[in-house]
């Protein structure tokens, strides 16, 4: 039987998640980045997190910097508890001791306050310092491995913090156990931080980059979805009921409604009505099984607003507790966050229906487009396993037309159900035709439907049957049959 890593768990509950479990109790990490990137505020996050479970932390600065100033800016964060700092927390300034007797000495301060605090963490910052003050490779491997060797011997995880983005093969890469970077990129205008595990010696991880940022409670970690969910974390229901979709006179062309925990994209150009489909599509809801619209466009009280000119009454669906909402404007956010905040609000409030609209929304946050597929993917199989019918809209750019294009490369294969939204012109009149191009678990009457909204909601009718060339957007009236 494989004996199982005892873990210092971080208290940062998506590092915890990307180190599967915390750090190794007893190993040593070098947390490295850039000036400014957040190595010391997550330094010091898992320094007051761990001392909130009991242990004791020993920080060590190789730096110039006064601990006053390092408060200071500590204390804007929800995390420090200045009452702790001198007691389950010690602060030790080792650079007049590095500058004036070497490194040799530093080690042998390091022992003894270890010794005398009986500290289970020790973090060292500024170990860039010592890189410098070694007169050899050589020096810094030794430094390293004297330093190791004590904290190994009492028990006690180390953290070294360095500015430098060191290379594989640094001495002091090679020496420890793990190395976690923290960084920021650009992305057009937008500043994004993100951290990787370089290496984590004797542990599994969730490699890859992730996104990170800071907040007033410290930095947040989102593991990359499609990484955390590389497999749904619960098997599919079995159960291939039928639910009801909300949209008048559909369900009886597919069999009765949408099955359960399917997935259907309704796609169509600006105006044409997805939101409306949608607004009826959660007006299904009830208290035992309760809806979430996600949305990104439209504000809940504008949304509100809509769905009353249609005949639904958000409100009282609401105060019910048939229905929720959750609104994130495209100007700010991250991708991983929206999927992880989507999937949180399910599991909390028990969802069973889900209007996202729209995924060119939730796309528009995202810096690698590359990976959307991945990530939708990852998103849509985690939601079929925890019994959620899902409802996507996905605006298309092109309001007539026979051409129709895939909203993303691949995307159209990933859900179960694919309708398409689209004005016609016939006989001078606009009109809204909707069409049903897949239906993965059931036989569908393929007739091309006319979509009327009206203040009772919008239903389908068979309007086109002495029409041809509906699709391409200006219909050809036929002769009656």
């Amino acid at each position: 039987m494989l004996e199982q890593l005892k873990r210092l768990q971080s208290g940062i509950d998506g590092l915890d998640v990307l180190l599967k479990g915390g750090l190794v109790s007893g190993a040593s990490y070098i947390v490295q980045g850039r000036p400014g990137s957040g190595k010391t505020i997550l330094a010091n996050q898992i320094a007051f997190n761990h001392v909130r479970e009991g242990g004791r932390v020993l920080v060590a600065t190789l730096l110039a910097e006064s601990h006053d100033r390092l408060f200071q800016f500590l204390s804007t964060l929800s995390f420090f508890e200045p009452q702790r700092v001198g007691a389950e927390i010690q602060f030790v300034s080792a650079f007049d001791t590095m500058q004036n007797e070497g490194l040799d000495e530093v080690v042998r301060l390091l022992r003894r306050e270890i010794n005398r605090q009986k500290a289970t963490l020790l973090i060292v910052d500024g170990v860039l310092n010592a890189r410098s003050r070694a007169e050899s490779q050589l020096d810094t491997k030794k430094f390293i491995s004297e330093l190791q060797g004590h904290a190994a011997f009492a028990g006690c995880t180390v953290l070294l913090i360095t500015s430098a983005r060191l290379d594989d093969g640094s001495p002091e890469h090679t020496m420890v156990d793990g190395v976690i970077e923290v960084g920021e990129e650009l992305h057009g205008s937008r500043s994004v931080r993100r951290i990787q595990l370089r290496k984590t010696r004797g542990s599994g991880a969730l490699s890859g980059l992730h996104e990170c940022e800071i907040t007033n409670d410290g930095i947040v970690i989102y593991p990359r979805l499609e990484s955390l969910y590389s497999r749904p974390s619960q098997q599919d229901n079995p159960d291939m009921r039928r639910l009801r979709s909300g949209l008048g006179g559909f369900d009886e062309m597919i069999g009765g409604g949408l099955p359960e925990s399917s997935v259907t994209l309704l796609m169509g150009p600006s105006g044409v009505g997805k939101t409306c489909a949608g607004l009826s599509f959660l007006a299904q809801c009830t208290p035992e099984e309760p809806g979430l619209h996600f949305g990104f466009y439209e504000t809940p009280q504008r949304l509100r607003l809509k769905a009353q000119a249609l005949g639904h009454d958000l409100l009282a669906l609401e105060d019910s507790g048939a229905l929720h909402i959750l609104w994130q404007p495209t100007t700010a956010g991250l991708l991983d966050a929206l999927g992880l905040k989507l999937l949180d609000a399910v599991e909390r409030l028990g969802i069973k229906r889900v209007l996202l609209d729209s995924l060119g929304g939730m796309a528009r946050v995202a810096t690698n487009q590359a990976r959307l597929i991945e990530f939708f993917s990852a998103l849509m199989n985690e939601l079929r396993a925890r019994g959620v019918t899902v409802m996507a809209t996905w605006e298309m750019r092109d309001l007539f037309g026979s051409e129709i294009n895939a909203p993303a490369p691949e995307l159209s294969s990933l859900v179960d159900n694919l309708l398409l939204m689209r004005f016609v012109e016939i006989n001078s009149e606009l009109k809204r035709v909707l069409s049903t191009l897949k239906m993965r678990d059931s036989t569908y009457d393929p007739f091309l439907l006319e979509a009327v909204i009206d203040e009772r909601g919008l239903r389908l009718e068979k309007t086109f049957r002495n029409a041809t060339a509906v699709l391409s957007g200006t219909a050809i009236p036929t002769a009656d049959r």
